[in-house]
């Protein structure tokens, strides 16, 4: 198992995180960093303690939690779980804190998720599979978001892979929808993306506030 570290902050891996179920009693312990993300991905650990950026990372994130969870607290049709959850898919080989996770009422209610309980009580993390991921890419995440977990999140079999990328003059926003072979973007229409798991389109802007900060809106019909 090799270890990648995206920053120079030094983060000790303790030498039984060998796996993935050695890796989620690690990640459930106090000798966990508070700060950062660390997802174990197909064998890999990923440390990544570099700083949130402010508008292209944290602004972005935080439209969608903002409109996604009210779109299901609305239509009662399940959860929306903002930045810091756990998922766990042991299929796909995979732990991580996705940028947000939605999670249907059916599958909540079956068996293709389950909540776990931490040691401390409460739930600490998703296992098994949502309806829907989202990812914000960063300049440390570009690889681990458009490659890696594009594959993984593929393999554990999540209809939708929402990825966002706010770095460059011009905003990008992509709805995935997975496939027998692979996860297909439906073409846009007028800027609009269908969300066969929301059951409606969405299209991502921005424009400058009035000091001149990025300014994000998620537009839902």
């Amino acid at each position: 198992m090799s270890t990648i570290i995206l920053e120079t902050t030094v983060v000790r891996i303790p030498p039984e995180v060998k796996d993935l179920a050695s890796f989620r009693r690690w990640v459930q312990s106090d000798r966990v960093p508070e700060d950062g993300r660390i997802c174990f991905l197909n064998g890999e650990v990923w440390v990544d303690m570099s700083k949130e950026q402010a508008f292209t990372h944290n602004q972005v994130k935080g439209q969608f939690a903002k409109v996604l969870t009210s779109l299901a607290e609305d239509h009662d049709f399940g959860r929306f779980f903002p930045d810091g959850m756990l998922l766990t898919n042991i299929e796909a080989d995979l732990s991580c804190q996705a940028d947000g996770i939605f999670v249907s009422n059916k599958a909540l209610k079956g068996d293709r998720l389950r909540l776990v309980r931490g040691k401390k009580g409460g739930y600490v993390e998703l296992e098994g599979t949502p309806d829907m991921v989202l990812e914000v890419v960063s300049e440390s995440s570009v690889e681990k978001d458009t490659v890696i977990l594009h594959n993984l999140y593929w393999e554990a079999g999540i209809s939708e892979y929402w990825l966002a990328d706010a770095r460059g003059r011009a905003v990008s926003f992509e709805i995935l929808c997975r496939s027998s072979d692979g996860y297909t973007t439906p073409r846009k229409q007028g800027g609009w993306l269908k969300s066969p798991v929301f059951g409606k389109s969405f299209k991502l802007t921005c424009e400058i506030d009035s000091i001149g900060h990025p300014k994000y809106q998620l537009h839902v019909r």
